[in-house]
């Protein structure tokens, strides 16, 4: 082949890549519109803001970026948090990743997000809110978005295809129950190869799930990076027991991914892992008071909850509709018909659920 045929067909052979686009700064912190960790040359931790677009007063929503670049080569690990603005134990858990890991002892780059929904997060609010009077979507349900469609959509869009999905070849999507409820530490995976991921941040729980569309976790996963969501206990706090179990968890699953030295601890022996889950609900409105504490071992038709009227006369007493382990409670005794007293998993023989029912 002539010489500089082979140069042409190098150059095609070898996808660009996205050059970090910076648009300015605040107080010193740069305002990017796209990022390509491959960009940082030097070891070290860089701050940015991610323009993820406008708000309705015209300001954009920044999202705070860590990047922590190793001295070494390796994998490049996205860890987000925070997309559901009442569930904060994740953010916490990135502060302290980006305080204690190392950029001369580690392989590859981690890009640390702890805060993917700026409204939400003002409000402490589920779902993304940028004002009270209009209808409140899920961010969690619409990746990767799609430009143009909804301010929700587009908002997506420019985190999936300028933040998230440029920069992972592995990920984890830290959240909490939402308020009234509690967790477990509770991981979903899709896979063998993201039930291994969940295992190594050593969970109460696994649940092998197929998962919502739209999901970070699910919409990495299909497009071929090995994702899972890491949910740790109870909305609107700081639960530093939690927070610890979260950062030790990753930094695990970071020996696991040879970014960091270290010997890899096993799974926890009592990690429980189910492929299937069912909620158990009350019949009656009242003030339900649980029987059962969070975590524990339920055998079907074991009684679960009492729910009591206004003058505390016993209405009914919600039995468990399955044999498992409680991975969730509602901590609201406030109880609506029909409402959710506490969910359990178990594990479905059928070979259909083997990585979710």
């Amino acid at each position: 082949m002539h010489i500089w045929g082979l140069v042409i067909a190098l150059l095609f052979a070898v996808p660009a890549a996205a050059d970090t686009q910076a648009v300015g700064s605040l107080d010193g912190v740069p305002i990017i519109d796209a990022l390509d960790v491959r960009d940082i040359t030097t070891a070290g931790v860089q701050h940015y803001w991610f323009r993820a677009g406008p708000s309705p007063v015209g300001q954009p929503w920044l999202v705070p970026v860590v990047v922590i670049k190793g001295a070494q080569p390796g994998p490049r690990l996205m860890l987000t948090a925070g997309i559901h603005g009442d569930e904060l134990n994740g953010i916490a858990v990135l502060h302290r990743l980006a305080a204690s890991i190392d950029p001369a002892r580690l392989a590859g780059t981690v890009t640390l997000v702890p805060g993917l929904n700026p409204p939400g997060l003002l409000q402490s609010a589920r779902q993304w809110t940028p004002d009270w009077t209009r209808s409140a979507p899920n961010l969690n349900r619409e990746m990767p978005g799609k430009p143009g469609s909804s301010a929700v959509a587009g908002f997506a869009h420019r985190l999936w295809q300028g933040l998230i999905r440029p920069n992972a070849d592995s990920a984890v999507d830290l959240h909490t129950q939402s308020r009234g409820t509690a967790y477990l530490m509770y991981a979903f995976a899709s896979s063998p190869r993201t039930r291994r991921m969940a295992e190594l941040v050593a969970p109460d729980i696994i649940k092998m799930d197929k998962g919502e569309r739209g999901t970070v976790e699910n919409t990495l996963t299909d497009d071929g990076v090995p994702a899972i969501t890491l949910e740790l206990g109870r909305p609107e706090m700081f639960d530093d027991t939690m927070i610890a179990r979260g950062e030790a968890g990753l930094l695990n699953l970071m020996r696991e991914l040879k970014m960091l030295p270290g010997k890899v601890a096993p799974p926890p022996a009592s990690l429980f892992v189910a492929n299937d889950i069912v909620a158990a609900r009350a019949t009656r409105a009242g003030w339900a008071r649980l029987l059962l504490p969070l975590g524990a071992l339920v055998k079907k038709d074991q009684p679960l909850a009492e729910v009591r009227d206004a003058f505390g006369t016993l209405l009914e007493t919600v039995m468990a509709p399955a044999e498992g382990r409680i991975n969730m409670i509602a901590t609201d005794p406030r109880t609506d018909q029909g409402g959710t007293i506490a969910r359990i998993v178990w594990w479905s023989p059928d070979p259909v659920c083997a990585n979710g029912c």
